[in-house]
Formats: C-alpha cells, sequence, structure tokens
C-alpha cells in the first residue's frame, strides 16, 4: 500500500518539548535517561533517546540532514544498517554516469529502503522521481514524513514486501536499487547474495524485468568475482571506501555482453573524491608487472578500495612504480606520485629486532603495518617493544623472497626524521 501523508501520529509522538529535550541532553547518557524516565513525566523518552543517538550518529554519517530541526531519526539497527551520506550520494553520482544528459524524467524504486538515505540522495537528482518501498510500516510514516521535511515531493512512499510489491506492479523503471539485509535469523552478519534477505539470485528475472539498470548494494566481505558470475550482465563494480575504509560493493546490470569493469572510489569527506582508471580483470591479467630489485626513496600502499579491487599489476604499469613481490601489495619508486593510497618515507632498512628497533626509535612509539609477513602488526609490536603512537612507521614486508623491515615516516617529516636518525 501507499502511505497517505498524514502526520498526526507524529506530530503527537514528536512533541516540540521531546525533541527539544533530545536536543538538550544531546550529551547525557541514554541509559541513565531511560532508568530515571519517571522524572520527565511529559517527555516521551525512549522516543527522545531515539533522537539523541540519532543526532549524534547524524554529526558524523549524515551531517547535512542536522540542519533540519524536524527530521525524525529510526531505532538503531536501522541507523547503522543506512548507508552514509557520502556513500548514498555516490550512488547517486554512479546513476548520473549510466545517464549522462538527458531530456527526460528518472525513474528509480528503492526496494529496501530502510532509513532512506539512499532513496533521499536519488530524489535530490533533477527530474528524478522515487519509489521509496519498505515492509516496515514504522519506517514508511517516518519516510513520509522525513521527505516532507526535506521538501523532497517526489518520494512516493509504499508499505510492503519489496519483491511483492513490484511483482504487482506494470511499471518499468529507469534503475531498480536494491539493498538486501546482511544479518541471518540469529542476528550475525553475512555477506553471500544466497544468505541475505530477500535472496535477490531468485529475483533476478523478476528484478531485471523491471528496470533498465538494476543496481545491487553488497558487503564489502563479498568476493567480487563471485558476484559477478552469480549475478550475470554486470556491466560495472564500484568499490566504494570512506577514509579509507572500505564500506561497499555497489554492481550494475545492464543488458552489457562486455566484461566488467571495476571502479575503485575513496571518498575523503572535505578533500575530495578519488578514483582509479576502471579497469577489467582481462587487463589487470594482461598487465605488464616490474618488480623490484631493491626499495627506493618511497614506499606506497594503495588505498582499502584498491587492495578490494585487487588491479595489482595494473598499479605498477599504471605509475610506474615497482611491486615489491607477487604477494606484497606494496610499491616502490624513488619519484614521489600523488596517488590513492599512503606514501611512506623510507629512513632506513632496520633489522626486525628490539635492539635494532630501540637505537632508530628511542622513545619506541611507532606504527607498525605487516604486509606478506609471517607476523601479524599487533604481535610485532609487542615482540619489538614498541607502543603505537608517534609519527614513525615500521613496515615489515617481503621484497622478493626475503623478509625485510623499514623505518619509515610521512613526506611532510621526511626532513625532520632524516636529521634525527643520521645523528
Amino acid at each position: 500500500m501507499t502511505v497517505k501523508k498524514d502526520f498526526q501520529d507524529f506530530q503527537d509522538l514528536a512533541k516540540r518539548e521531546t525533541i527539544l529535550f533530545a536536543k538538550e541532553h544531546i550529551n547525557d547518557d541514554p541509559l541513565e535517561l531511560l532508568l530515571h524516565k519517571q522524572r520527565y513525566p511529559d517527555v516521551d523518552i525512549e522516543f527522545a533517546v531515539q533522537q539523541m543517538e540519532g543526532l549524534r550518529t547524524a554529526s558524523e554519517k549524515w551531517p547535512s540532514l542536522l540542519q533540519y530541526d524536524d527530521f525524525l531519526y529510526p531505532p538503531r539497527l536501522n541507523r547503522e544498517q543506512a548507508s552514509s551520506e557520502e556513500t548514498a550520494f555516490h550512488k547517486a553520482d554512479i546513476i548520473r554516469s549510466i545517464y549522462g544528459e538527458r531530456q527526460h524524467q528518472l525513474s528509480i524504486a528503492d526496494l529496501t529502503g530502510g532509513m532512506g538515505i539512499d532513496s533521499i540522495a536519488f530524489a535530490k537528482m533533477p527530474d528524478t522521481d522515487v519509489d521509496y518501498v519498505e515492509c516496515n510500516a514504522e519506517l514508511c510514516r517516518l519516510m513520509e514524513h522525513n521527505s516532507s521535511v526535506l521538501g523532497l515531493n517526489n518520494i512516493v512512499v509504499h508499505c510492503g514486501d519489496g519483491i511483492e510489491w513490484l511483482r504487482n506492479s506494470k511499471k518499468k523503471y529507469n534503475v531498480i536499487f536494491i539493498d538486501p539485509a546482511r544479518r541471518d535469523t540469529h542476528g550475525k552478519k553475512v555477506a553471500a547474495f544466497e544468505d541475505c534477505t530477500p535472496n535477490i539470485l531468485e529475483h533476478k528475472e523478476l528484478l531485471t524485468e523491471h528496470c533498465d539498470f538494476l543496481m545491487v548494494k553488497a558487503s564489502p566481505m563479498m568476493d567480487i568475482d563471485k558476484g559477478i558470475e552469480q549475478l550475470g550482465n554486470v556491466s560495472d563494480v564500484y568499490v566504494v571506501a570512506v577514509r579509507n575504509e572500505c564500506k561497499e560493493l555497489v554492481f550494475v546490470c545492464g543488458d552489457s555482453d562486455l566484461e566488467a569493469r571495476i571502479h575503485c572510489t575513496d571518498i575523503i569527506p572535505g578533500d575530495g573524491v578519488y578514483n582509479n582508471e576502471p579497469f577489467t580483470r582481462s587487463q589487470e591479467a594482461q598487465a605488464e608487472c616490474v618488480y623490484c630489485k631493491s626499495v627506493g626513496r618511497y614506499i606506497y600502499e594503495p588505498d582499502a578500495s584498491l587492495m578490494k579491487g585487487g588491479p595489482y599489476k595494473l598499479l605498477s604499469d599504471e605509475w610506474g612504480m615497482q611491486k615489491l613481490a607477487r604477494n606484497t601489495h606494496l610499491y616502490t619508486s624513488d619519484n614521489f606520485h600523488d596517488w590513492m593510497g599512503r606514501t611512506f618515507c623510507v629512513l632506513k632498512e632496520v633489522s626486525l629486532n628490539k635492539k635494532a628497533i630501540a637505537a632508530l626509535i628511542p622513545d619506541r612509539k611507532a606504527h607498525v603495518i605487516t604486509r606478506n609477513h609471517p607476523v601479524a602488526a599487533a604481535e610485532l609490536q609487542k615482540q619489538l617493544g614498541l607502543k603505537e603512537g608517534g609519527d614513525l612507521f615500521v613496515i615489515a614486508t617481503t621484497v622478493g623472497t626475503k623478509k625485510r623491515g623499514f623505518v619509515c615516516c610521512l613526506p611532510e617529516n621526511y626532513q625532520h626524521f632524516l636529521e634525527e636518525i643520521n645523528k
């Protein structure tokens, strides 16, 4: 069913006093408020705490929502499962890249609406209509309220199971977006399509019959190649990281016989969106990779999206850098590259023992990074007698066939530490 624009329930529930209470007590302990709710007889404490926690999350995850005083946040689980503002708008950008300049209204169905962050991002695109579908009636009523608060009259809210709703629909969309729930009946996180709800593999034909392009959000833990194989006719896969943390995979299925292109993106809020050149697995297989004989002035660590996407040989080919070893996904060069990942200046090669480390790092503070090394970073840090912190890095890795250690710093600190180490 389509939810009617009737906000009376929320006007009763979210009284101005309750919303103001939530904002005034934003830094209070929610558990204490719940334990002593009898002190506030005129306030719906459960709902106030829900809003307090929502406001706290919004400051990190959806900062633009904070400008809307009447925006109402759903319960914790729905907030946790919702896209961040950055990834939601990136998905809208993906749709823009598919359609480019257009002369017609764009139609999008979000079949797993949830908190509605993705629907909001889609609806903010010009000349776009969005059907939001969600089986949870409370979330639907929240979405009706919030779309009105945001001034988005191009979102129509439908309450029901997304698959069954689509089955009864005669409409064909430009894009159908679906984000299957990634928890099993015991609340444990899952990643494979067949373990999610709904299992889109069982409904692929129905979904593709009703759209030009199917966009599927998946866990960053999913195997990309398996996802491509299972879905079929995948034209593009987007590996999306935020602040160097891989957040989601987005598979786009359309009428394409070409090999799937893999896009790696790192979104740095306040800085920009960084993308590599899209690539295919065939291009990666054919790329010429140069392996180093010795480590140069810089060591390069790919960002999380590149590590997940896997253009390991292409990075060497594209950037003119040398890979440390076949299974060591670090690179080196004597030339500086401003790229998608971290750059370390090599100060000195070091034996990975306490005495050698203490001679170079007398305050015993450093960050330990291990790549293709038999000892995990936390264990090696303990073995070397180091504490986490400071501006130095100990990189333990494999170069060629040999285990090696390097003391490094970030480029901006190079001259300072070079003088310190060479004293």
